[in-house]
């Protein structure tokens, strides 16, 4: 069974855990999310202490391969997100509880 975190349940325990309005705890956590898109966009680069690296590579073109129809075709160069856990979070979650 998957147990996904969602906007909705971010949103719930904000609302439960400070007790700003549900409203008010929608626009903090898209306020939050748009800051860290933004820093992300324009320095290619977000660190969270305790928590991780997310940084831009850039990805050159290559020819790929339609594998059920084996016709090849031109996937152009692009921006991807890349994650680098910190020491502190990867030891976080191999320790046994």
């Amino acid at each position: 069974m998957r147990n996904n975190l969602t906007k909705k349940n971010i949103i719930n325990s904000i609302y439960m855990q400070i007790g700003f309005s549900k409203k008010i705890s929608e626009h903090i956590l898209d306020d939050l999310l748009q800051l860290f898109t933004n820093n992300i966009k324009n320095s290619k680069k977000l660190k969270i202490s305790k928590f991780g690296t997310f940084f831009l590579r850039e990805k050159k073109a290559r020819i790929g391969r339609n594998p059920k129809t084996k016709i090849s075709s031109i996937i152009k160069q692009r921006k991807v997100i890349s994650f680098k856990a910190s020491k502190e979070f990867k030891n976080y979650i191999n320790t046994d509880e």
